[in-house]
């Protein structure tokens, strides 16, 4: 387990959203990313998350390849990021860095419209 403050947990999460590839990142669009201490119930229970396992982050919107004409002048679509999971899983700073960019990464591949079942395909857990 490694613990740091709120400030150093987002510059983490500022990185892992500097670390994807300029040609993602130019996609972007009606995306905020947060940072909350844990995962609500309500998360858990949507994401199927059972006792004793740990949610790392959220996708919280309309994924790119869903969006209908109709979806514009919406608030923007939300990627959480939750610390205390993080930090539970972590041995050191840079270990926690790395799982930050990893949440990261796999949150907005969701935004992108990547389910997990082929990021398991792509080898990318």
């Amino acid at each position: 387990m490694h613990s740091i403050d709120l400030d150093t947990f987002e510059r983490l999460v500022d990185d892992g959203i500097e670390a994807l590839p300029r040609k993602f990142r130019a996609r972007i669009e009606n995306l905020s990313f947060a940072v909350e201490s844990r995962a609500t119930p309500d998360d858990l229970r949507s994401m199927g998350i059972g006792r004793g396992r740990t949610l790392l982050g959220v996708y919280r919107g309309v994924p790119l390849p869903q969006r209908g004409s109709g979806y514009q002048l919406t608030m923007p679509d939300r990627i959480v990021i939750f610390q205390e999971a993080h930090e539970q899983i972590a041995r050191d700073v840079g270990h926690l860095a790395e799982l930050v960019t990893h949440t990261v990464k796999h949150e907005v591949a969701h935004y992108f419209g990547i389910s997990d079942a082929r990021l398991r395909e792509l080898d990318a857990y």
